[in-house]
């Protein structure tokens, strides 16, 4: 049974939605203040988190900025109708995904259940050698799959599950461009909507996490209006 920790100061929704939550299956942790749930959630981490953006006291944006100092849990945002500039914050801050207010139960019990799959596929396999034909290594980059682990010039790099499938689906071909669509049926699967901003956004982190252990990291190439590719080092050197 997976836990889903609900972080909402509207108590409507808080209930509503850990009904339907719990008619799914899920064991639902509800708090109304990101305080709260900042002090719950680093004792016990759930195996995904639903904030809301606007909080009193302490708001989804800094409450994910504490989580994120200490994991790597998928996490969705509840964002207002018009809140653009929040939601890139958000992604940019970590989050693996958005959605509007109001929004379908349907639509958020769809994304929890998109983002835990790719979580366990991220998990399954146990633990292989590092010669394991599923491990992937690009010059500096190696990248394991089956433990979820990301290094570059031998250092850790701490990916979120999207991060990871983002920088598996672009080091595996180098030199292939990725358009915007392919990263997000990377990413989050087929027959999922997603703005093209989330994976603008997504990249921005990536590049961002790599360079701060190296800055002079540059792999990954943007082709303006088409897409993104990691660099072919092979080709450069040639």
């Amino acid at each position: 049974m997976s836990k889903i920790a609900l972080v909402d100061d509207d108590r409507n929704i808080l209930t509503s939605v850990s009904m339907a939550l719990e008619e799914e299956g899920y064991e639902v942790q509800t708090y109304s203040d990101g305080s709260e749930a900042l002090h719950a959630l680093t004792k016990e981490e759930p195996d995904l988190a639903v904030l809301d953006i606007k909080m009193p006291r302490m708001d989804g944006l800094e409450l994910l900025t504490h989580l994120r100092k200490k994991t790597q849990m998928p996490v969705i945002f509840l964002t207002s109708k018009d809140d653009e500039v929040d939601e890139l914050t958000g992604l940019r801050l970590g989050a693996d995904d958005y959605i509007k207010k109001p929004f379908s139960q349907r639509l958020l019990i769809e994304r929890i259940r998109t983002l835990l799959r790719r979580a366990e596929i991220m998990r399954a396999g146990g633990v292989r050698p590092s010669g394991s034909e599923d491990v992937i290594q690009r010059g500096e980059l190696v990248l394991d799959p089956s433990r979820h682990m990301c290094s570059w010039k031998g250092q850790h790099v701490n990916l979120t599950v999207t991060e990871f499938l983002l920088i598996q689906a672009l080091a595996k071909h180098p030199g292939h461009v990725k358009n915007r669509d392919q990263l997000i049926d990377a990413a989050y699967g087929e027959h999922i909507y997603v703005d093209d901003r989330t994976i603008d956004s997504h990249i921005k982190r990536l590049r961002k996490k790599f360079r701060e252990t190296d800055k002079e990291f540059k792999e990954i190439e943007t082709l303006y209006g088409v897409g993104y590719r990691y660099r072919d080092t092979a080709t450069v050197a040639s």
